[in-house]
C-alpha cells in the first residue's frame, strides 16, 4: 500500500550520522552523487558499495528501511536496466525477436542500475537522519551567500522542506481516498490504459482539493504566528561544525580521491 512508502520520513536517533551538522550531510550527499559519476568499472562500484554500507551501519537505520526506500522507484530502476540491456551493442548472447541481449548490455545495465540505487539510498539516508527543521536550517545556511544577489534563501529552504515534509502526509491521504473510493466500487486495477486513467479522476480530484486545503491551513497558521520570512529570525540551536564533521569530510574526500584514481587507471588501460 501507499502507506508503506517511507520517502521523506525522519527516524530519530543518536548515531554518528544523526549528530553530523546538516550542512555536512548535504554537502556530503552532493559530493557522493558527484563521485558516482566518477565510478567506472567493478572496483569503483565495489568502493561505492562499501562506503554506502559503512554509512548505513553508522547511521543505525535498519537495512529493511533503507531497502524500502527503493520501492517507489522500482519501475525506473527496472526500466534503466532494460534500456541498457537491449540497446547496448556488443557480443550477442540471446535474441528475443528484434531485441538482442549482449554481454556489454548486461554489464552496462547492471552498473547504471547500481548507480541509480546508490543515489536513491544515500539521498534517503539524508532525510532518514535529518529532521525537517534542521534540514531547513542547513539549506538556508548554505544558500545564505547567494542572498546578496537577491536569492530568497530562507523562503526557498522553507518551501523545499515543506514539500519534503508533506510527502508522507499526501501519501497517507492518497491511500485513505483510494480505500474510500474502492469501498464505493471504484476499480484502480483496470488493464485498459484509458479506463485506468478515467478511474484515477475520483482519486485525483479529492486529493488536489485536500492538498490545497492543507496548504491554506498552513498559510493561515504561519500568519497567525506572525511569520514574516527569515529576516531578523533567531534560532534556539545554532549550527556549528564539530570534529566529527571534519572526519566526515575527510572520508568523503578520500572516497572521491580513490574513485578518481580508479577512473584514471581505467582510462589508461
Amino acid at each position: 500500500m501507499l502507506t508503506d512508502i517511507i520517502l521523506g520520513q525522519y527516524f530519530p536517533g543518536s548515531s554518528f550520522v544523526h549528530c553530523l551538522d546538516p550542512r555536512t550531510k548535504l554537502l556530503g550527499t552532493l559530493a557522493f552523487i558527484g563521485s558516482i559519476f566518477l565510478a567506472e568499472g567493478l572496483p569503483a562500484y565495489a568502493v561505492l558499495g562499501m562506503f554506502a554500507a559503512l554509512v548505513i551501519a553508522t547511521s543505525r537505520i535498519p537495512l529493511r528501511m533503507v531497502l524500502r526506500s527503493l520501492r517507489p522507484l522500482w519501475v525506473i530502476i527496472v526500466l534503466t536496466m532494460a534500456i541498457h540491456l537491449f540497446s547496448t551493442p556488443g557480443n550477442v548472447l540471446y535474441r528475443i525477436g528484434p531485441l538482442t541481449i549482449t554481454a556489454e548490455g548486461i554489464r552496462q545495465g547492471a552498473l547504471m542500475t547500481f548507480r541509480l540505487v546508490f543515489l536513491i539510498v544515500m539521498s534517503s539516508l539524508l532525510t532518514f537522519t535529518t529532521s525537517p527543521i534542521v534540514l531547513t536550517d542547513g539549506i538556508e545556511r548554505l544558500l545564505k551567500p547567494f542572498s546578496r544577489v537577491g536569492l530568497p534563501a530562507h523562503e526557498l529552504a522553507m518551501m523545499m522542506t515543506i514539500a519534503l515534509r508533506f510527502i508522507p502526509t499526501l501519501l497517507e491521504e492518497t491511500d485513505r481516498i483510494m480505500k474510500a473510493q474502492m469501498a464505493r466500487g471504484a476499480d484502480f486495477a483496470q488493464r485498459n490504459l484509458l479506463k485506468r486513467a478515467q478511474s484515477m479522476v475520483p482519486l485525483l480530484v479529492p486529493l488536489f482539493i485536500s492538498a490545497f486545503r492543507r496548504a491554506d491551513e498552513l498559510a493561515v497558521a504561519m500568519e497567525a504566528r506572525c511569520y514574516r520570512g527569515g529576516e531578523n529570525r533567531t534560532r534556539m540551536k545554532e549550527l556549528r561544525f564539530a570534529l566529527r564533521d571534519g572526519v566526515a569530510f575527510a572520508v568523503i574526500l578520500a572516497l572521491t580521491a580513490v574513485l578518481g584514481v580508479l577512473r584514471w587507471n581505467a582510462t589508461l588501460s
